[in-house]
This record gives structure tokens, sequence and C-alpha cells, in this order.
């Protein structure tokens, strides 16, 4: 109840037992094709942000195309990024949309850390929540130039881990074993662990420096920005980035643990959908995203965002 108090969450949703991240997304996409928002033959390009596949074996983008029927030639990629994937994605849609044959990318963040966080963590598990995004993005030949960076960090690696279940260390008995640490977290090493601090310490000394980083890119000011939409792992961190980097709360909301959990890279979407449903169907905005976490990753993206046709939150049933 006191971590309550600080991080500040509340509820949060996780999906069924036999639900996969596939399933979040073949519902999504079913929506937009039933309300006319989308149509199959128009998908040139599949990409999924995952790190939580339905299978090793085959992609998840092949699961999905499968299952909806959709054309032979798209092209399917998965990108096995955490919580800064939402730039990412974003990226590597951008980058195919350069190819004269593609016209529109459909990327898909899907995540569920319910499933590979222990029921006895006490510091992840509140935390943690279930969710898929999905992002239409095609050229427009009046577009304003986009700014990005992405940056890595491998020797810190261990700071945000599965250490078992994949090929350098195989899911067996002896890694089920669960085991307390010295704050009272029970966990197996099939499950997720968090070196608080460590991730702490990174977000609020590489993530301010990255944000000055693409507005000088752009030649930008905090000033003319209207939002800062960041992935968000709790209301603590983002209260203290906003403070570090001088930005009014308003501007960089920080409620979405509180409603729906920490669901790593869909929560930049999230927080786009629920905060700024109405500001990016009815105008533009000047945007700044950021994502950041395991890996170490972290990614920024400057655009002028909104007139979209569609922006909202849907419940998946």
């Amino acid at each position: 109840m006191k971590l309550k108090l600080v991080m500040g969450y509340d509820k949060r949703r996780v999906v069924k037992e036999g639900t996969a991240a596939s399933d979040l997304c073949i519902y999504g996409l079913n929506y937009l094709f039933d309300n006319g928002y989308l149509r199959k033959d128009e998908i040139d390009a599949l990409v999924m942000v995952n790190q939580v596949p339905d299978h090793f074996m085959p992609a998840t983008t092949h699961i999905i195309q499968g299952k909806l029927d959709l054309p032979q030639e798209m092209f399917c990629i998965d990108i096995p990024q955490a919580c800064a994937g939402y730039p990412i994605g974003l990226q590597q849609a951008f980058m195919l949309l350069e190819q004269e044959n593609i016209k529109k990318v459909v990327v898909l963040n899907a995540e569920l850390l319910s499933l590979k966080t222990s029921p006895a963590d006490r510091g992840s598990r509140p935390l943690t929540g279930d969710a898929a995004a999905i992002t239409i993005v095609e050229n427009d030949p009046n577009g304003k130039t986009i700014y990005s960076t992405a940056d890595f960090d491998g020797r810190r690696a261990d700071a945000l881990i599965i250490p078992a279940g994949a090929g350098r260390m195989p899911s067996s008995a002896e890694t089920a074993k669960l085991t307390t640490d010295s704050n009272g977290n029970t966990r197996s090493l099939d499950h997720m662990v968090m070196k608080g601090d460590g991730v702490f310490n990174f977000v609020l000394n590489e993530v301010p420096e990255m944000i000055e980083r693409v507005l000088g890119l752009a030649g930008r000011s905090k000033e003319e920005v209207d939002y800062f939409m960041f992935h968000q792992p709790n209301r603590f961190v983002l209260k203290k980035l906003a403070d570090k980097l001088e930005i009014p709360y308003d501007k960089m909301p920080y409620n979405i643990v509180e409603l729906f959990g920490n669901s790593c890279s869909p929560t930049l979407a999230v927080n786009l959908t629920y905060n700024l449903s109405e500001e990016l169907t009815r105008g533009k905005h000047l945007i700044c995203l950021a994502g950041f976490g395991a890996g170490l990753s972290w990614s920024s993206m400057l655009m002028e965002m909104g007139n979209l046709d569609f922006c909202e939150t849907i419940d998946y049933k």
C-alpha cells in the first residue's frame, strides 16, 4: 500500500489464461476491418514489436497473417524490443515505406508481461499489465520531417531480464524453483527480474539527455512541444523525469499505470489513445515520444501528429 501511493498503481489489465499476443492483435485488426478503417488488401507490411511471443517459432506476424488470411506477398517481421519498442517500430515502418511497392505498414506492439511476472513479486507484479497497440503508417507527400534517436547499451542488459526460458538457460524443473530475495520478492529464473535502482538511475541519466538531443536535431525548444508522450513505467519515474526536464505535468501525462498497468512498449500508444484521443483527431500537435527499458535501450521521436481518422482505446473481450 505504501508503494501504491508512491508509484501510482491501482487497477491493471491482464489477459486470461490461454490468451496470447496474437489474440489481442487479431481482435484489434478485426475491429478496424469491420468498422472500415482498414482493408486487408491494402496492408503491404506487418511489423510486430514484442518480447513475449506466441511461440519461439514461427514469428507472431506469420501467425497473424495466416489467421487473418492476409496477402502472401506482404512483408512480415518481428522485432524483439521491450519498453523502447514503440519508436523503434515506427522507425522500421518508415524505412519500409522507402520501398516503392510498400504504401501502408501496420505496426503492432503487444506484450503480456503478466505471463512472465511472478505473482509473489511485490515490486513488479502490481505494476505490470497486458496490452496491444495497432498503428497504421503511410506516406504523406505534405508531411514534415520526423526526427528520431535510438540508443542501446548491452553492458547493462542484466538490469531487466528474464534469465531462463531461451537458449542460454532452457526452462526446467530447476529454473522453475521459487526463491525469495532480501526484499521479500519471490520468483523463479523463469520470471522477469528488475534491478530497480539500476533502471531508475538509467532512466534519469539517459532519457533527459536523449530528449535534449532529439530537440537539438529538430532545432526546436521544449516550449514548442505540445505534449511529451513517454513510456510509463510508473508515476514516480514520470514525475521525476518531468521535474528534471522542467516540463509541466500537464504536458507529460503519467496516469496510465494506475488505470491499465505497465504493458511495456504498448504503454506509449495507450498513453496517446487514452489521453489525447480528441486532440489527435481534431487537429495537429508537435509530439515528443520516448521509450526506455530492457536492453538497456532508449528511443525518441519528434513529429507533428494529428488529424487522425481513428484514435481510440478498445477493450479486448
